[in-house]
């Protein structure tokens, strides 16, 4: 199973450089192996479902470990028509 999920950290910095609760919440999304797409608002990543869901544990605990005060999370099949790029070793749909 595919999954996405979008993830914000808090506290939410408005203008300038992401905080380092961002970032390192994104680095660990990464470092798991998943596509990350880093917004203003919040960070998408899309992976195999196992991969994802053990992935969360890491990101949460980077998030909190860097200044983050709540980290909130939604996450989705992303159903049968999925399309995921084979060469990073994740598979395809």
């Amino acid at each position: 199973m595919w999954l996405n999920a979008e993830f914000t950290t808090e506290p939410f910095v408005g203008e300038g450089e992401p905080p380092e609760h961002a970032r390192a919440a994104l680095r660990a999304a990464e470092d798991a192996g998943l596509s990350a797409d880093f917004g203003p608002l919040g960070t998408g990543v899309t992976g195999d479902g196992e991969r994802l869901l053990s992935a969360l544990r890491d990101i949460v605990s980077a998030a909190l470990e860097h200044g983050a005060t709540r980290v909130t999370f939604q996450v989705e099949d992303a159903g049968p028509s999925a399309v995921w790029p084979v060469d990073e070793g994740l598979g395809g749909a």
